[in-house]
């Protein structure tokens, strides 16, 4: 079983910043990658940004060159960095686990994220 603490939402003015973490831990022998996605109202869930055990990244276009994921593997703990943020980066995020490739991965309950002035 794996627990994923999230922490770091709240309400930022657009142009602001925010950084989000989140925490495993639990029984896994090894992470492959952790990640975050979001969903806003009425939307589907969409991915924001994943790193690999490797430290390969990938990013969602509306994200690139504003949020920045990070990983501390001692802590198992990822991160993202948030910069610039508008106000349709207004979601709840929530944390992606996945301890092998082709298994399912887990999910935190997910922390809200608004952008309003």
């Amino acid at each position: 079983q794996v627990q994923l603490v999230e922490a770091g939402g709240g309400l930022v003015q657009p142009g602001g910043s925010l950084r989000l973490s989140c925490a495993a831990s639990g029984r896994f022998s090894s992470i492959y990658s952790m990640g975050w996605y979001r969903q806003a109202p009425g939307k589907q869930r969409e991915l924001v940004a994943l790193i690999t055990n490797g430290g390969s990244t990938n990013y969602a276009d509306p994200v690139k060159g504003r949020f920045t994921i990070s990983r501390d593997n001692a802590k198992n703990t990822v991160y993202l960095q948030m910069t610039s943020l508008k106000p349709g980066d207004t979601a709840v995020y929530y944390c992606n686990f996945q301890e092998q490739l082709f298994q399912p991965p887990c999910w935190g309950r997910g922390t809200q994220v608004t952008v309003s002035s």
